[in-house]
């Protein structure tokens, strides 16, 4: 990470493994950016159509956090729409999917939808937002239906697919605990995808925000650039 000015940094690993940095910013503009190459097997995200869903007693105890509501996932109040929308189908891997169709099917994606304060509950009420709104919902109603589930925040370039004319921006998806390891989902382009570059996990968007700042803070721009490289 390159502060300008430059600035003293310390860092830590937080309680979901992401590395932070701490930093206490002078008055006035400060610019952070960061350069890195990225190695990606060049494999869509992984399907597997067997992966089956753990009984609640089974999980390993790290992943029942991922069972709790959070500040955006309101498990409390989509439990029973999500047991009516989804309590008979199959467990595993074709139950996240369908949750993952259900959630692409009721949100409408716009940039223009963006609102920081909107929770799962409020996207699936309003019915637009952008990946973040998509990411939440699904992970609410995978915990509703007892399958943990993590928030996980980006890049993703225009690899493997027809470029897009929108600017490159941060994406977010998910993970969830099936047959023994996580497994990514994509609730928004909602099919396996190339390069999804992780920056952080968490269990929603508090825990993985680009900056957390204690005080007045105001963003001025921000831009990303994800380039394939031969």
């Amino acid at each position: 990470m390159r502060f300008d000015p430059p600035l003293r940094a310390d860092n830590y690993h937080d309680s979901f493994g992401n590395f932070c940095y701490v930093i206490s910013a002078p008055m006035g503009r400060l610019n952070l950016s960061s350069e890195f190459l990225v190695h990606d097997d060049g494999e869509p995200d992984v399907v597997a159509f067997g992966a089956e869903q753990h009984a609640l007693e089974d999980l390993p105890v790290e992943v029942l956090i991922y069972l709790l509501g959070s500040r955006y996932c309101e498990t409390d109040r989509l439990s029973i729409l999500a047991w009516s929308l989804f309590g008979q189908l199959p467990k595993g891997w074709s139950l996240v999917q369908a949750i993952c169709d259900y959630v692409c099917d009721r949100i409408t994606f716009g940039f223009q939808h963006a609102n920081p304060r909107r929770t799962a509950w409020d996207a699936h009420t309003e019915r637009v937002g952008v990946c973040r709104d998509f990411a939440h919902l699904a992970v609410t109603l995978c915990r509703c239906m007892n399958i943990p589930a993590r928030y996980c925040t980006g890049y993703l370039g225009d690899i493997g697919v027809p470029p897009d004319a929108s600017p490159m921006n941060f994406i977010a998806w998910f993970e969830v605990y099936l047959g023994g390891r996580c497994y990514t989902f994509d609730a928004r382009h909602n099919k396996p995808r190339i390069g999804h570059i992780l920056m952080a996990r968490g269990r929603d968007g508090t825990d993985v925000a680009i900056v957390t700042s204690f005080g007045p803070c105001t963003l001025v721009s921000f831009s990303i650039t994800a380039e394939e490289i031969a």
